[in-house]
């Protein structure tokens, strides 16, 4: 019974090494790799479902053709809001789909049609009417495939920005000059944690073993959130803000600090640029204003500077939905002035963590999301499409305009913003091709389904960004039926486009197992130390690791310090070179520019759409094993706001607003602030909705995010 070591690449924080045993050509059992310090208990509940995972009946073994061909395709604007009622199966989805929709094909007859839709789309329009569509599925060096064989093409077009965590990034690289922080162990040594719109006990579970270290050592715990979650438990204060208001808490904490001179002085001088005048902008935002903006106690807002100024080594830990606004790369950057004022980086137990990209060793550019230009030099590929308005970036397209989409390792269905405009973008293309291992929303618009490898059926190398390890994701199982891995689907296009041999020979990796470890290998070569033998063994750490972040108290940024002013910002992205606090545009207490009178007053429901436990947005609930735990969607309101619209727990209820609704039963909780309701993301259509029929494709302040949380609703009962 061999074991062997493999590692999660999915989108999350833990990118858990692990160890795993097969027996009789079966995964049999998975549990925690040593070696990872990071991820010492294991796999969640979903990482354990990856037992039920790569043999479940609705994995896809085959290509697939939508029967009757492209005419019989759903268009225009039709069946894009969701009822809450969709036909589903033991598995939350519609079962007939796959035999009422699609037929069974030959890898032949798949690569053929769309090689012949490829040819004539680049002879009649160009290449650059096919839009590569690739999202964060899955991590590993062999995803660079794809955008390889797009290169060779002829160029495309493609998306830029993310839907994750870009405004943070940029926010953090114009401030701090670079996005790492302390090695995840390092939190067990804060004297003071705050957790800021972070929801560690679900979303980032390894981490909480470290903070429970530090709590047991008498560390204190603050979480900063609107919901009173699993993590706030363990608080001994819970500060509840109106959403998208987190920089007008931190700017009035700060106006207390530099008010009451319980700053680090000495370190201020040393390491920080702009001091001066940041100083001037928080004596405008005193803890008064904040409270009435942010709707919470001035005694909070006190609290929190007693804290900060009388406990330390403290570290803030940031979770990604509070940087999905508007406004939200100036509230960051204002969040990391709290630890710049406090002398709170650069040393053992203090720190800033977000993002740490010590691991990508591999990218050419280190936080490339934040910064990546709408147009590269070349013009091959033309990035023109925003992840943040997919859809109607997508139905705007020009010079050419969109014939085909090609979709992988992403579900932009249930999980781009504006679902309604992505399925009317999708619905208006000619031909449209998904790599998915299931039939999900995205995957029953498409022409042709191509079945993709599970983690076990592929060999790879994948970084994280929470944790610094480097890690070999293993081949453990073949692919089953006609499954095959995607580096492989391009290698056989690229032949039978014609692409030359010798570019095909040089990019794309050979079918055999030896083939892919020697590609591998190949990228591994110019870091000492770096092979697959020592991947092998477990987890390594990145050449020039700091356990501690600017442990040297040297700064990547112009002046070389923290820039509480950043002339790159004003320059970059048209904010103010100060972190002001702007109103979010959707806002209870403003006028949205599509609206035409105030949103607030037809929508005065904050919609809150976090990530949960039981999933990593939309995979996994596909799944038996999961379903038990997570049998559908609810929305959860307070008891107040339930009251005065007459909704009772259980009862069935519509959210929404002038772009979409969902019908979901209701669940009282007095632990979400009032005038706030929270439906997780991630449900697929048939489960009961996507929330992003609701929300509204719009950027962030900087970095290309996508601001979708910033998001006003009312609710009704259903009649």
């Amino acid at each position: 019974m061999p074991w062997f070591t493999t590692a999660c690449p999915r989108n999350c924080y833990s990118t858990c090494g692990l160890r795993v045993r097969v027996e009789n050509g079966r995964l049999t059992a998975i549990e925690p790799h040593p070696e990872n310090e990071a991820t010492p208990e294991g796999p969640c509940l979903k990482g354990l479902s990856y037992v039920e995972r790569v043999v479940s009946p609705d994995r896809i073994l085959t290509p697939l053709r939508r029967r009757g061909g492209m005419s019989s395709r759903p268009r225009g604007r039709g069946a894009v809001r969701s009822t809450g009622r969709g036909a589903a199966g033991p598995g939350g989805r519609d079962e007939s789909a796959r035999s009422a929709d699609f037929e069974p094909i030959s890898w032949e007859e798949a690569l053929e049609e769309i090689a012949g839709e490829l040819r004539r789309i680049k002879e009649t329009s160009g290449p650059r009417s096919v839009l590569y569509y690739s999202a964060s599925g899955t991590k590993g060096l062999l995803n660079g495939v794809g955008s390889t064989f797009w290169r060779l093409f002829g160029g495309c077009t493609t998306t830029y920005g993310d839907l994750c965590w870009p405004a943070g990034l940029e926010a953090t690289r114009l401030t701090l000059g670079e996005n790492e922080h302390n090695a995840p162990w390092d939190l067990a040594h804060a004297r003071l944690l705050i957790l800021w719109g972070k929801n560690s006990a679900e979303t980032n579970i390894h981490q909480m073993e470290f903070i429970d270290a530090a709590i047991a050592k008498g560390a204190r715990l603050v979480v900063i959130d609107p919901r009173r979650t699993e993590t706030a438990e363990r608080a001994e204060l819970l500060i509840q803000p109106r959403p998208g208001t987190d920089g007008a808490l931190a700017l009035a904490v700060a106006h207390r600090l530099i008010e009451q001179g319980r700053i680090d002085h000495e370190f201020v001088a040393e390491h920080v640029h702009g001091f001066p005048e940041f100083r001037d902008l928080a004596r405008g935002h005193p803890p008064s204003w904040a409270a009435s903006v942010c709707e919470i106690p001035v005694s909070h807002i006190d609290a929190m500077a007693d804290l900060l100024a009388d406990v330390r080594p403290a570290t803030i830990c940031a979770g990604y939905g509070m940087q999905r606004y508007t406004n939200s790369g100036q509230t960051v950057r204002a969040l990391i002035a709290l630890l710049a004022l406090t002398g709170n980086l650069g040393r053992r137990g203090a720190g800033w963590q977000f993002a740490n990209l010590q691991s990508h060793v591999f990218d050419a550019v280190r936080d490339p999301i934040a910064f990546y230009p709408p147009e590269e030099p070349d013009g091959t590929i033309r990035v023109s499409i925003s992840m943040a308005r997919l859809g109607r970036d997508m139905r705007a397209a020009r010079d050419p305009k969109l014939e085909m989409i090609w979709v992988e390792r992403g579900n932009p269905v249930t999980q781009n913003p504006e679902t309604p405009a992505v399925l009317e973008a999708l619905r208006a293309l000619k031909f449209r091709v998904v790599v998915d291992q299931f039939l999900t929303d995205t995957a029953r618009e498409a022409d042709i389904v191509l079945p993709a490898k599970s983690m076990f059926e592929q060999s790879d190398v994948i970084t994280a960004y929470w944790h610094p390890y480097i890690q070999f994701k293993q081949k453990v199982l073949d692919p089953p039926g006609q499954v095959k891995p995607e580096s492989e689907i391009y290698r056989r296009l690229a032949h039978r486009l014609g692409f030359p041999a010798d570019e095909i020979a040089r990019h794309f990796p050979g079918e055999s197992d030896a083939e892919i470890e020697a590609w591998l290998e190949a990228r591994l070569e110019p870091f000492p130390g770096l092979t697959l033998e020592r991947l092998r063994a477990g987890p390594a750490l990145p050449p020039g690791h700091r356990e501690i972040a600017f442990s040297d108290l040297v700064f990547p940024t112009p002046t070389g310090k923290i820039e509480l002013v950043s002339e790159e910002a004003a320059a970059r992205w048209g904010v103010d070179a100060l972190p002001r606090y702007v109103e979010p545009v959707e806002s209870v207490r403003g006028s949205s520019p599509e609206g035409g009178d105030s949103k607030g007053v037809r929508y005065p429901l904050h919609f809150m759409t976090p990530n949960t436990k039981n999933r990593i947005h939309s995979q996994f609930n596909n799944l038996r094993m999961i379903r038990e735990v997570s049998p559908g969607p609810t929305l959860s309101i307070h008891p107040d706001d339930a009251g005065a619209r007459g909704i009772g727990d259980g009862d069935r209820v519509v959210v929404y607003n002038d772009r979409g609704r969902i019908v979901v039963p209701a669940r009282l909780d007095f632990g979400m602030k009032a005038g706030c309701v929270c439906v997780t993301n991630g449900w697929w259509i048939g489960e009961g909705g996507t929330v992003n029929f609701c929300s509204k494709g719009r950027g962030t302040d900087m970095g290309h995010g996508a601001a979708f949380h910033e998001n006003l609703v009312e609710v009704v009962r259903e009649r």
